[in-house]
Order: C-alpha cells, then structure tokens, then sequence
C-alpha cells in the first residue's frame, strides 16, 4: 500500500495541469523548480520502497534455496539411514536395522516439511518477482518524466522570459513614438512649439517697436524742413522748395 501510495501522489503530480499552475504562480520559475525538486524527492521515495521490496524478495529466495538445500540434504541422509538399516537387516540384526528405518522416517518427514515450505514460498516469489520488474519499469519511466519536466521547465523560463523582454521592448518603442502626441517625445515637441511661438511673438513685437521708432524719425525730419522755412520767411528770404523742377 505504501508503494502504491507513492506512486499515486506522482501520477497525480504528472497529471497536474502545469499551464493553470503557471498561471496562478507569482513567480512561475521558482514554482517551476519547486515541482522538479518535489518530483525528484518522490523519485528517491519510490527508489528507497523499491529497495525494500527487492530486499525483502532477496531474503524470500534466499529462505527458499535453503529449503531446497535442507530437503535435499534431507533425502541424503534419509536413503544413507535406510541402506544401513537394510545392511543390518542382511547381517541378521533387526534391532538396529529398524533403529536406522525409523532414523530413516524422521529423516524423509523433515526432507518433506523443507520441500513443502520451499512450494509455498514458490509463488509468493514469482508474485514479488513480477512486482519488483514493474517497479523497475516505473521507476526508469518517473526518470524518463523527470528529464522531461526539466527540459519543459527550462523550456518555458525561457519563453517566459523571452515574452517580458519583448513586452519591455514594445513598450520602450511605445514611449518613444514619434508620431504619438501623448508620449514624451510628443510633450517635448509640444513645448518647443510653445517656445518657438512666442519667441516668433517677441520678434514680431520688436518690428513693430522699430518701424514706431523710424516713423517717428520721419516726423521729426518733416518738423524740421518746417522750422527752417519759416526762418527764411523771417529774414526777409523767400524759401526754397524742397524740389525743384
């Protein structure tokens, strides 16, 4: 029970749905590592059942050869006895001829129980027998699943970090997008353009102050050209026209 327990819990762990557990997983490496380190301990679980059970099949074949060997030794000493009881019996001393048939008799009974327990054992080995070469098979096959979730395991970090790079790739071009107003390089032009404006504001307004400031000038020159005919007139002068024909 407790070997088929242990494999239980690894079937049941092999069948776990892997996806809806990474999903979950605020991490999905270290619950990918934790399931490769939970797998090999039930690995070696199942690696320490096995070598009970291989052990204890080795003590039954071992009682078993013993059995073979003691009815063997048995049958020697029982057909010796019953020679000698029959050499006795010849030289016509019946006393120790039916002493070494009766050695004979408890000889064969103990040859018979050892080649009685050697049959019962017979199919409580082949039974282990049979259960030690499926345990076996097991095992290679937990190993053969073990290789596999590593090279799944690494399989995946790897894609998952693969996604995250290209996820922090696709949002660094996104924030630098020149044709999006709302990223930084949009806000940015967006200021130049204010700055320019109003410095296109500013030189604007400089024009006008300077064509105010010459215009001004031409007054003056007009005042002037005033002034100096009417000084003419006064000094009894007739004044000069300021173009002449």
């Amino acid at each position: 029970m407790a070997k088929q327990s242990i494999f239980g819990s690894i079937s049941t762990l092999m069948k776990a749905n892997i996806n809806a557990m990474l999903d979950q997983a605020e991490d999905p490496q270290k619950m990918l590592d934790q399931l490769v380190r939970d797998y090999t301990n039930n690995i070696a679980d199942a690696e320490a059942a096995i070598a009970e059970t291989i052990g204890n099949l080795r003590l039954l074949e071992r009682d078993h050869q013993e059995d073979l060997q003691s009815a063997s030794d048995w049958g020697n000493k029982a057909l010796a006895a019953s020679r000698k009881a029959d050499e006795f019996r010849a030289a016509g001393d019946p006393v120790d001829a039916d002493k070494f048939d009766n050695l004979a008799k408890v000889a064969l009974q103990r040859q018979i129980a050892a080649e009685n327990s050697a049959k019962a054992a017979a199919p409580q080995i082949a039974s282990q027998t049979e259960v030690v070469n499926k345990l076996k098979d097991g095992l290679s096959g937990m190993k053969q699943k073990l290789e596999q979730l590593k090279a799944k395991s690494a399989e995946l970090v790897a894609r998952q970090k693969t996604a995250e790079a290209q996820t922090k790739v696709v949002d660094a071009v996104k924030s630098i997008d020149v044709l999006d107003p709302t990223s930084e390089l949009g806000r940015f032009e967006e200021k130049v353009r204010r700055q320019e404006a109003i410095a296109q504001g500013k030189t604007e307004l400089a024009a006008s102050s300077l064509d105010a400031q010459f215009e001004s000038l031409d007054d003056l020159g007009e005042l002037t050209e005033v002034e100096a005919r009417l000084a003419a007139l006064k000094s009894g002068g007739a004044p000069k026209p300021a173009i002449e024909g």
